[in-house]
C-alpha cells in the first residue's frame, strides 16, 4: 500500500477537483433566488442591469405607472412575470420591408 502525502498527483488532483466544485457551488448559492408563490421577484438594481436602463428610469416608469411593483421595507421589487408581460405587450415588430 503506497502512503499518500500533500505532494501525491492523485490528492492534488482531488484538492484542485474539490476546488472548483466549491466555487461554483459559491456561485450557484450566490445567485439563488428561491421562488414566492411560484414567482420570482428581482429587484431594482437587477432590473435596471437585465433591461440596461438607469435605476431612474425605473423609478420614472413607476411614477407614471408603466411598471407594477412592491415596495416592501424600503426595497422595491418586481415580479418576473410582470415584466415579461410588460415587454410583450411593448414590443413593435420590425415592419415588413418595401
Amino acid at each position: 500500500m503506497d502512503l499518500i502525502t500533500k505532494n501525491n498527483e492523485i490528492f492534488t488532483s482531488f484538492l484542485e477537483k474539490a476546488d472548483k466544485m466549491d466555487k461554483a457551488l459559491g456561485g450557484i448559492i450566490q445567485n439563488y433566488q428561491p421562488l414566492l408563490n411560484g414567482e420570482k421577484y428581482i429587484t431594482d438594481k437587477e432590473l435596471s442591469k437585465l433591461l440596461n436602463i438607469s435605476r431612474r428610469t425605473l423609478q420614472d416608469y413607476r411614477t407614471e405607472g408603466k411598471i407594477p411593483y412592491y415596495l416592501v421595507g424600503g426595497k422595491i421589487l418586481y415580479k418576473e412575470s410582470d415584466i415579461e408581460k410588460m415587454l410583450i405587450e411593448n414590443y413593435y415588430p420590425k415592419p415588413d420591408s418595401f
